[in-house]
């Protein structure tokens, strides 16, 4: 009887985790440390993503707003991590976004901050309707900035414009938030879809202009940047579980 087939080759590529993707120019090939930030740049690239803020603030109607483009008025509450993905263009280079949608309960913080680490973009959310939400964005950002990297692009987003008439929080104080920690700031409904797109896409492009600015070490892969083909082979599953569902609400 034969022995057990070898992996495939390209399955060693994927351990490689101090190795620039770009300089792997085929299966099993040596990666040659003479390739460019440059060339990297070229080259399809994923960003990774995590969306943090209070529960039911509508982080994973954001999610499912812009990868599926559709909104669940009633959604069940995230019960550890939800993983999402897309695929967009910026300066006609494609790049795969993927996107961790935390749950926001205090029980799973913990959880939360593990996926802190490697995250290249965060968006924070709170509820314009609900002041406490935005009182506890001091309390999420520290959290953010203590256990991720110090270059991660921080997207602060006022999400539930849809219901203006019951507004809490005005779109001038979510801006003098932004302003004095240093966040990108936009007002979304992902009810509608206003500015949902550009929510996501903005942090990419502020991103991506990091990268081109030398900011990020793209062979780095705790910077949640993937350049080359592994960029496109992983996460190509569009809507995956990561733990259980629980106690439905409005969109969570």
């Amino acid at each position: 009887m034969s022995g057990p087939r070898p992996a495939p080759r390209i399955a060693r590529v994927h351990h490689l985790k101090s190795v620039p993707f770009c300089a792997v120019e085929a299966a099993g090939a040596r990666p040659s440390a003479l390739h460019s930030l440059t060339a990297c740049a070229d080259l399809p690239a994923g960003y990774r993503y995590i969306i943090i803020g209070d529960t039911g603030v509508g982080k994973s109607c954001l999610l499912l707003q812009f990868t599926d483009k559709r909104f669940q008025q009633v959604h069940d509450l995230t019960i550890g991590v939800e993983f999402g993905a897309r695929m967009i263009t910026i300066d006609n280079k494609q790049i795969k976004l993927q996107i961790w949608d935390t749950a926001g309960q205090e029980s799973f913080r913990s959880i939360t901050r593990s996926y802190y680490r490697g995250a290249a973009g965060a968006l924070l959310v709170y509820d314009i309707t609900r002041r406490e939400t935005f009182n506890h964005l001091t309390s999420w950002l520290d959290d953010a900035r203590q256990h991720s990297n110090s270059n991660m692009t921080i997207m602060l987003i006022g999400n539930k414009t849809d219901l203006e008439h019951r507004r809490a929080v005005s779109f001038e104080e979510g801006q003098q938030f932004a302003n004095e920690h240093g966040l990108i700031f936009l007002e979304t409904s992902a009810k509608t879809a206003a500015n949902v797109e550009e929510a996501f896409i903005n942090t990419a492009r502020r991103i991506y202009e990091k990268i081109q600015q030398g900011v990020f070490d793209v062979s780095n892969e705790s910077f949640g940047i993937k350049v080359g083909m592994a960029a496109q082979q992983t996460g190509s599953v569009n809507v995956s579980i990561q733990g259980q569902q629980r106690s439905s609400s409005g969109c969570c």
